[in-house]
């Protein structure tokens, strides 16, 4: 790479490898591609039928082969008219009726006209679900919360079947304010429930009667007959359906949480931008569609160099939560070893995904990035106009993500170093970076609801192509279901009520956990 910008036409390499959409720009011009790889890693992907994947689910055709269901998130950020239909029906007018629900709600709440049992308006807000019911939409609050300053509740989020999350968030509460949101879509997920009667008890001991609770809880559910048991007036259930994965339902009602922090125009700026994606997904050429360049430029490292990890790195606190968000989209939907057909895969699938904000990971992991013995790739992210900031720090974030890309590629010689007056020999090759590491660098004007919807989108169906050439099922996620499925015998176990035959680590480790746990 340092060869390339060092020629004549090197303004050419950066003009050919850059594109923008949806208020996007990408540099992918610091990438160990020719003009003769990426034209054979676009072929890649047409003969992988990515055109033919991508209408068909748009088409709301049954993608989600194993679960014999369409993925028909896009439908969840379209105009009430757009066609979208499953089985022939048309979606639209399920998704508009919730939306419309969504935004009265949010809007009642956040004006005062909803309120607790004694009367108080809503100050917080607890939202209690795992999985996509947990990170995107906490994602989304954090990357947003300079919109919900003095004009919305508090936001908290509760997933973790550990109890000292829920017990630290209640510490912070006042009962007579609070409204939760329960997020599961059968309402029987085992940490979402455990959490959520845990919350129906704390506000019995707290003096909101039993029939009070109804003013302080409402579902983001499909099982009207659970939601209905537990004390939720179903007409304050939210509805999403069975054709939306978990990781891409921030979208649907899962999002009520997002509404109610930041207000449902911005929400709806979010689907907007999402939307302008989704346009430019589905009608830009494959050789100038940035999720399908993205993509494509994943499958280069992951199969054709065998790099097994990447990295998200945005320099922008405010997106500090997109690289846990980006794990999940991207690990549990291209996690799979097994193709379409049930046959083995035949080359290596999902990285594994990490990364945190800019620039503490500068101090952390960037050393193994630019001198460790394997090769990372990395995608910057960065708002030119910080959501707030103070004078001075942003140009100075901004020169570290410019940099830290720089000396990715260029690197650092041992005869540049010695023109630069080093002459400890002995210690020279310490500080030489072999340089010719890859990353793209993503650029927003400033990180607006609109932009955000259509970074999330971006990746979404970056995702999606990257699966479609594995030839895997993105939109399953049988990897998490045997844990849940032992776990229950083992919970039994430990509170005493039953026993059961177990390898001998698992029984050793039950027996130690069952002599603490007698001790009260």
């Amino acid at each position: 790479m340092q060869d390339w910008f060092a020629e004549a036409e090197a303004a050419r390499r950066v003009e050919d490898f850059s594109l923008e959409a949806a208020g996007l720009y990408l540099d992918y011009s610091k990438n160990r591609i020719t003009f003769e790889t990426f034209a054979l890693l676009m072929k890649l992907a047409e003969e992988a039928g990515v055109t033919q994947r991508r209408d068909a689910m748009f088409a709301g055709e049954h993608i989600n082969t194993t679960e014999d269901r369409a993925a028909l998130h896009v439908a969840l950020r379209a105009l009430p008219d757009a066609p979208f239909k499953v089985d022939g029906v048309s979606v639209m007018p399920a998704i508009h009726d919730v939306r419309c629900r969504m935004q009265d709600f949010s809007e009642r709440v956040r004006g005062g006209a909803w309120t607790g049992s004694t009367g108080q308006t809503i100050t917080d807000v607890v939202n209690i679900g795992i999985g996509g019911s947990d990170l995107g939409p906490r994602m989304v609050c954090r990357a947003l919360a300079h919109l919900g300053d003095q004009t919305g509740p508090r936001i908290h989020f509760v997933s973790n079947v550990d109890g000292t999350e829920l017990a630290e968030t209640l510490v912070r509460l006042n009962p007579a304010r609070t409204l939760v949101i329960i997020c599961s879509k059968t309402f029987t997920t085992l940490e979402t429930m455990a959490n959520a009667r845990s919350m129906r008890d704390w506000f019995l001991r707290n003096g909101v009667a039993e029939n009070q609770l109804a003013r302080h809880f409402v579902a983001v559910s499909t099982n009207r007959e659970a939601v209905t048991e537990f004390g939720i007036d179903p007409a304050n259930m939210f509805e999403f359906w069975d054709w939306i994965g978990g990781r891409f339902s921030l979208w649907s009602s899962v999002g009520l949480s997002i509404a109610l922090a930041v207000g449902f125009d911005a929400f709806d700026d979010l689907l907007l931008g999402a939307r302008a994606m989704d346009d430019h997904f589905r009608t830009a050429p494959l050789a100038r569609n940035m999720p399908v360049v993205m993509a494509m430029l994943g499958i280069w490292y992951r199969n054709f160099f065998g790099m097994p990890t990447s990295c998200m790195a945005p320099y922008s606190t405010s997106l500090e939560l997109f690289p846990a968000f980006l794990q999940q989209l991207e690990m549990e939907s291209n996690g799979k070893s097994v193709q379409l057909d049930g046959q083995p895969a035949h080359v290596q699938t999902s990285p594994v995904v990490w990364g945190t904000a800019g620039t503490n990971g500068q101090h952390a992991y960037f050393q193994m990035i630019h001198q460790g013995s394997q090769i990372v790739p990395v995608d910057f992210v960065a708002p030119l106009v910080p959501p707030r900031s103070l004078p001075g720090h942003h140009a100075k974030l901004l020169a570290n993500c410019f940099a830290q890309a720089e000396a990715l590629m260029r690197g650092r010689s041992a005869e540049e170093l010695r023109a630069a007056g080093m002459t400890d020999e002995d210690r020279l090759p310490h500080m030489v970076f072999e340089g010719n590491r890859p990353s793209n660098t993503l650029l927003m004007e400033d990180l607006t609801p609109h932009v955000l919807g259509a970074l999330i989108a971006l990746y979404e169906h970056r995702t999606f192509v990257q699966g479609v050439v594995w030839n895997i099922n993105s939109f399953d996620q049988w990897g998490v279901e045997l844990g849940k499925i032992l776990a229950r015998p083992i919970e039994a176990e430990l509170n005493g009520s039953a026993h059961a035959t177990h390898d001998a680590s698992t029984a050793a480790l039950i027996a130690r956990a069952r002599r603490v746990l007698a001790r009260g």
